[in-house]
């Protein structure tokens, strides 16, 4: 029989605040249940085990990270639009480390989950509705994507992992890298000669 008053998403964000103290690797079943207050069985009522408790993380970090995404680039456009994404991007994952780590990490979850979880399929409308202003049109949209994901989880992931040895501060290098970001989706190159277009 259920705990009275343990859900999903009480298991969820059980695992979800875990892993942003001790990481997403250190979270496991036991100790989900031992935060909660309950023998390990009663959490496998809830979730099907952790390979479902880490996709269900990935999805409410998802979740949440794109709403603070919403609110800080609602009402703005190009260059404004670019700097509130991304700092609301690195925020989150300064705040939420083990949740932004589940955001990238490949997990079985299930279909239909996903399907009524709105963060990842939100979080693309919003990054191709904040590069809007900045009038690409496909393959170069999909790329500019691609681009802005890559810059700013490679620069957060490295931030994590101590990766910035210089004396520079990292915020510093920050603004200048969203700096070279705006300019570059600016001055978008033409395609090569031989790309399909």
């Amino acid at each position: 029989m259920a705990r009275a008053g343990l859900t999903a998403d009480r298991v969820t964000l059980a695992g979800a605040e875990l892993a942003d103290e001790v990481g997403l690797d250190h979270v496991t079943m036991s100790a989900v249940a031992r935060r909660l207050g309950v023998k390990d069985a009663s959490l496998y009522v809830h979730v099907r085990g952790l390979e479902d408790l880490r996709g269900r993380i990935a999805l409410l970090a998802a979740d949440e990270k794109t709403i603070r995404i919403a609110e800080a680039t609602a009402g703005r456009a190009g260059k404004d639009a670019l700097m509130a994404f991304a700092n609301a991007w690195r925020t989150y994952a300064h705040d939420h480390p083990g949740r932004y780590t589940a955001t990238q990490i490949p997990t079985q979850i299930d279909p239909e989950l996903a399907a009524r979880a709105p963060g990842p399929r939100r979080a693309v409308e919003l990054t191709y509705s904040m590069l809007r202003a900045y009038a690409l049109a496909e393959p170069d949209l999909t790329d500019a994507v691609r681009l802005v994901r890559s810059t700013l989880h490679g620069f957060v992931s490295l931030e994590a992992a101590d990766g910035f040895a210089h004396a520079r501060p990292a915020e510093d290098s920050w603004a200048r890298c969203l700096d070279a970001l705006h300019a570059l989706l600016e001055h978008w190159p033409a395609p090569r000669e031989g790309d399909p277009s």
